[in-house]
C-alpha cells in the first residue's frame, strides 16, 4: 500500500522545514553551512519539486476542484482556494519565493558590508510578511548608502 500525506500534513512539514533556512540567514549568516544549505539551490529545489507535485495534482484534476474552479478570475480563484491541496501548492510558492529573497538579502548585505545586526529585522520581517521585509532591506540599503536604491549586483 502507498502510504498517503495529507494537505495538513505536508502545509506543516513546509513550515517547520523552512524554519532552520531561516534561522540560519537571521542569526549564523556567516558559516559555512548557510552557504552550503540556503545559498545553494538545496532549499528552493526541495521546496519547488513539492510546489511542482502539489500544482500538477491540482491541475491534473488528480486532485477533484469544485466547478467553475482556475485562476481567470477572484471568484474562480476561490473557488480554487477552496481546497486545501490548492491552499498548501500556493502557499509553497510563497514559502520559496519568500526563503529566495531572504537569501537574495542576506548575500547583498554581505557584498555591501551591512551589518548582520542592521539586516536580521529585513530578513525576520521578509520570513512573516514577504515584500514588506524587502522593502525594509531597499530602505536600509539607501539610508546607510550601501548599495544605494538600486537592485543593480554588478
Amino acid at each position: 500500500m502507498i502510504p498517503t500525506i495529507s494537505a495538513d500534513d505536508i502545509y506543516l512539514a513546509m513550515n517547520y522545514g523552512v524554519m532552520p533556512f531561516w534561522a540560519l540567514l537571521i542569526f549564523l549568516p556567516f558559516l559555512k553551512i548557510t552557504d552550503v544549505a540556503v545559498h545553494s539551490v538545496f532549499a528552493p529545489i526541495v521546496l519547488g519539486v513539492t510546489y511542482t507535485w502539489l500544482l500538477a495534482n491540482v491541475m491534473s484534476g488528480v486532485i477533484p476542484m469544485p466547478d467553475g474552479a482556475g485562476f481567470a478570475s477572484l471568484d474562480a480563484l476561490m473557488k480554487t482556494f477552496s481546497v486545501k491541496e490548492a491552499v498548501v501548492a500556493g502557499w509553497a510558492h510563497y514559502i520559496v519565493f519568500d526563503l529566495f529573497v531572504g537569501s537574495w538579502i542576506a548575500r547583498d548585505a554581505q557584498r555591501a558590508g551591512i551589518s548582520p545586526f542592521l539586516v536580521a529585522p529585513a530578513l525576520l520581517l521578509t520570513f512573516v510578511v514577504g515584500p514588506i521585509g524587502l522593502l525594509s532591506y531597499v530602505m536600509l540599503r539607501g539610508i546607510t548608502g550601501r548599495g544605494g536604491w538600486s537592485l543593480f549586483e554588478g
